[in-house]
């Protein structure tokens, strides 16, 4: 389950005025608080495609390997190895 959280964040001069162009009537959120849960969102995302990308490139590299490369390996090789590392 997830809990609520509160934070404060004061921001002064050129950063509060960049906020408040993005919110209010004129702004494309409607309040501070939708301002900043969106750029966690996105960070949120970010940091994800991020982790997928290095997965994606690890994949790619395992996968180019030559076939000789491999090795066969049952579960409790596997965990046994893991358990080493």
């Amino acid at each position: 389950m997830s809990k609520l959280m509160t934070l404060n964040v004061r921001v002064s001069g050129a950063l509060s005025d960049f906020v408040s162009t993005n919110v209010g009537d004129d702004g494309a959120y409607e309040n501070i608080s939708e301002y900043v849960r969106d750029l966690i969102r996105r960070d949120k995302e970010r940091v994800e495609g991020q982790r997928l990308a290095k997965l994606k490139a690890e994949l790619a590299q395992a996968f180019a390997a030559p076939e000789n490369d491999y090795e066969s390996l049952d579960a409790n090789m596997i965990i046994a190895r893991n358990a080493r590392r």
